[in-house]
C-alpha cells in the first residue's frame, strides 16, 4: 500500500471520530501513541531484536490481544506508564490522554494499525505518511496547527541556498512538527524527490554520506525547542519515521522555551520561522533594560536589547545560537524590517555584528495564519570585534505581481527557481542583478530613517490596468490578507500605548 492510500486510509477513520468530538490534532496524537508503540514491537521482534524499553505489559501486544472496555482501560494504563520513563518514551508519551471515549472505535483504530508492517515500509513512504497527516492537520483552520506548517517550498529553497554540510549542527528553536530538520536531513542524505527532480539548478554536491558521517546525521546534527507538548512529541514522532534518532535515546528536542536562557551549544547553522505575533508572555531583559517589568521577566546577558516583541528575541537568541561564520536563514514578519525603537537599535547590530547579506520578501496567501506578511533574512554570525561585517544587502522581491493561495495557486519549489540560481550559493561575490533582485549598500541603508529594511522598488502593474488583475478568488483572498495585516498593525500600535492612551 503506498503513502497516499494510507493517509487516505487512516485518515477517512477520522470522519468517523469527528462524531464523537474527536479533533483532527486530537486524532493525530492518538495515531502518534499508537503508530510508535506498533513499531517498537516490530523493532523488537526478529531480526531486530532491539531493546526498545517499553516495560512488559505496556507494549503493543498486550493491547492489541484486547477489546472493549478492557482495551479501553489499558491504552489509559500504558499512557500513563510510559509518560513517566526516560528518554523518547516519556518525551512521546508526556501526559498523554486517550480522547477516543468509544472502545468500539479505540478498537476499530487499533486493528488498523496492527494490520500493517510498518517497519517493512521504506523510510520515505512512512515519513510521507505522517507528513501527509500534519499536512492535512495543518488545513484545518480550526485547529490552529497551520501556525507550526511552514510552506514546504519555502524551507526547500532556503535549504538550497544555506546548503548545510555533513558533521554540522543544525538548529530550530521554535522546531514545530520539524519541517526544517526533514528538508535538510533530505538534502544531506540525498533523499526526497524534490532533489532528484530539480538536479538541473539546485546546485547540490554532497557526496554519498559514509559511516561516520550517516550516524551523526541520524543521532548528533538536529536540536530543537518545541514549548508545546502535543507538538513536540508530533515532531519526535515525525523526525522518528524519517530514521533521525532512537527509539531509546534521548529526544534531541526539548520541552522548553528556547528564550528562557542562554543557548546550550552552539550551532553551525540556524534554519526557522519562529512564532507569529508581537507580543510575548515575558519581557526578555539584559543589565541595561529599563522595561516595565508587568510580565515574567527572564535576564538574558548575551541579548543586545531588551524588548516584549518575540520576533526580536527570537532573532537575538538566533544571534546567540551560531558559531562564528556559522549561517542562519530565518523567517520574519515584517515589522522586524522596519519597526523603531528596539527594533531599529537590534537591526543596526544586527548588521554591524553579522553579516547580512541576502532579504528574500515573501508573497502574502502561503501562510495558514492570514495577515501575514514576512521575509527570509541570511546572514551569517561573524566576531563582535567592532567592525561593520555587513557590506550590503541583497533583496528578491516575491512579492509584487506574485499571487498565491493555500488551495487554488499554491506556492511551489519552481516559483523560487529564479530566487536561488540569483542567490548563487556556491559563489555569492558573482551575483548580479536583475528585475526583482537589487543590491543595496550598507551606507545606503544605515541613512534610512530608522534603518529601515522594508524596500520594494518594483511597479504594482494591477494598480494601473484591470487587465493585470489576479483571478477573482485569488483577489477576494488577497483582500483578506490585507485587511488581516492591517488589523494586526493596528493591534500592535495599540498594544504599545501606555495604560492611559488606551
Amino acid at each position: 500500500m503506498n503513502a497516499n492510500t494510507l493517509v487516505q486510509k487512516l485518515w477517512s477513520f477520522c470522519n468517523t471520530l469527528r462524531d464523537d468530538g474527536v479533533g483532527y490534532g486530537d486524532y493525530l496524537e492518538q495515531l502518534t501513541y499508537l503508530l510508535f508503540l506498533k513499531l517498537a514491537y516490530e523493532y523488537s521482534q526478529k531480526p531486530y531484536r532491539q531493546d526498545t524499553k517499553i516495560p512488559k505489559g505496556y507494549d503493543w501486544s498486550s493491547l492489541s490481544s484486547k477489546t472493549g472496555e478492557h482495551l479501553e482501560a489499558h491504552y489509559l494504563a500504558i499512557l500513563h506508564k510510559l509518560g513517566h520513563e526516560p528518554g523518547m518514551l516519556g518525551a512521546i508519551f508526556y501526559k498523554a490522554q486517550n480522547k477516543i471515549q468509544d472502545p468500539a472505535k479505540l478498537s476499530r483504530l487499533v486493528q488498523l494499525i496492527n494490520a500493517e508492517s510498518w517497519i517493512n515500509l521504506d523510510t520515505d513512504t512512512k515519513g510521507e505518511l505522517y507528513e501527509g497527516l500534519l499536512q492535512k492537520n495543518a488545513e484545518d483552520t480550526k485547529s490552529g496547527a497551520g501556525q507550526y506548517f511552514t510552506p514546504r517550498a519555502i524551507i526547500q529553497a532556503m535549504v538550497a541556498c544555506i546548503q548545510p554540510e555533513p558533521l554540522k549542527t543544525i538548529a530550530d528553536p521554535a522546531c514545530g512538527t520539524g519541517g526544517f530538520f526533514l528538508v535538510a536531513n533530505e538534502w544531506l542524505s540525498g533523499s526526497g524527490n524534490w532533489l532528484k527532480e530539480n538536479t538541473n539548478w539546485l546546485q547540490r554536491d554532497v557526496p554519498k554520506l559514509n559511516k561516520k558521517q550517516a550516524q551523526f546525521l541520524r543521532e548528533r546534527t538536529f536540536y530543537g525547542n518545541e514549548i508545546v507538548p502535543s507538538t513536540r512529541r508530533m515532531c519526535l514522532m515525525n523526525l522518528f519515521l524519517h530514521n533521525i534518532g532512537e527509539l531509546y535515546a534521548e529526544p534531541a528536542i526539548d520541552r522548553s522555551d528556547a528564550l528562557i536562557s542562554e543557548p546550550k551549544i552552539k550551532v553551525d547553522y540556524v534554519l526557522a520561522n519562529p512564532p507569529f505575533g508581537k507580543k510575548s508572555s515575558l519581557t526578555i531583559t539584559n543589565d541595561e533594560g529599563e522595561e516595565e517589568r508587568d510580565a515574567l521577566t527572564y535576564e538574558r546577558q548575551d541579548f543586545l536589547e531588551t524588548t516584549s516583541n518575540k520576533q526580536l528575541n527570537f532573532l537575538q537568541h538566533i544571534m546567540s545560537m551560531l558559531k562564528i561564520d556559522g549561517k542562519a536563514a530565518v523567517v520574519l514578519p515584517d515589522n522586524v524590517l522596519f519597526e523603531g525603537g528596539a527594533g531599529e537599535k537590534i537591526r543596526r547590530k544586527l548588521m554591524q555584528n553579522c553579516d547580512v547579506h541576502t532579504i528574500l520578501r515573501l508573497p502574502t496567501g502561503i501562510f495558514y495564519a492570514q495577515g501575514v506578511k514576512a521575509n527570509v533574512v541570511f546572514f551569517d554570525s561573524k566576531p563582535r570585534d567592532g567592525q561593520v561585517h555587513t557590506k550590503g544587502i541583497w533583496f528578491y522581491d516575491l512579492r509584487t505581481n506574485k499571487h498565491f493561495t493555500l488551495k487554488t495557486h499554491t506556492l511551489k519549489l519552481h516559483d523560487l527557481q529564479e530566487f536561488v540560481i540569483s542567490y548563487n550559493p556556491k559563489n555569492r561575490l558573482e551575483r548580479q542583478e536583475n528585475a526583482r533582485f537589487k543590491y543595496f549598500t550598507y551606507e545606503e541603508l544605515v541613512a534610512r530613517d530608522k534603518a529601515n529594511l522594508d524596500i520594494f522598488w518594483l511597479k504594482d502593474d494591477s494598480l494601473d490596468s484591470l487587465d493585470d488583475m489576479p483571478p477573482p478568488d485569488v483577489l477576494q483572498h488577497e483582500i483578506i490578507e490585507h485587511l488581516e495585516a492591517a488589523l494586526s498593525s493596528f493591534r500592535m500600535v495599540a498594544s504599545n500605548l501606555p495604560a492611559s492612551e488606551n
